[in-house]
């Protein structure tokens, strides 16, 4: 052995060393979660395409005449839709009990009910945050009709 050879061998620099050290890593190393599938296949799973993203980020504008648009407005939140509801067409009764029936179907889902202004409320499901406020403003200028 030469003394090429020798600082070849020192600084890695043979060739025989490198092909042993580039088939350690031919095969990918699989690593097993505690549910027994690869980690991973299991990254996969989490990617979400932007197109479900799109369609469900939606609002919907919805002004209810009678009590029976309701249910309307309750399929829209349970297909995880936002919901602004314009309550000035509809009876004091009637805007009353449309609100409540609101309000049950969105502490079903997990979601939010927040009035938004004068007969108008704001409906959301739990996949949609609602951050900031209203003033009261038309409360303390005595604008506020207390219809409901």
């Amino acid at each position: 052995m030469g003394i090429k050879s020798k600082f070849k061998t020192w600084f890695f620099l043979d060739d025989n060393y490198e092909d042993e050290y580039e088939a350690e890593y031919d095969e990918p190393v699989e690593y097993e979660n505690t549910t027994g599938t690869p980690r991973f296949q299991q990254q996969k799973k989490n990617v979400v395409s932007l197109q479900s993203i799109k369609s469900s980020s939606k609002l919907v504008l919805v002004e209810p005449r009678v009590f029976n648009d309701a249910q309307e407005i309750a399929d829209h939140l349970k297909n995880r839709r936002t919901v602004v509801v314009n309550l000035q067409r509809v009876e004091k009764t009637e805007a009353r009990r449309i609100v409540d029936f609101l309000s049950g179907t969105v502490y079903a889902i997990g979601g939010e009910i927040q009035k938004i202004g004068s007969y108008i409320v704001l409906c959301t499901p739990d996949n949609v945050e609602v951050t900031g406020a209203i003033s009261d403003a038309f409360i303390n200028n005595n604008f506020e009709d207390t219809r409901w």
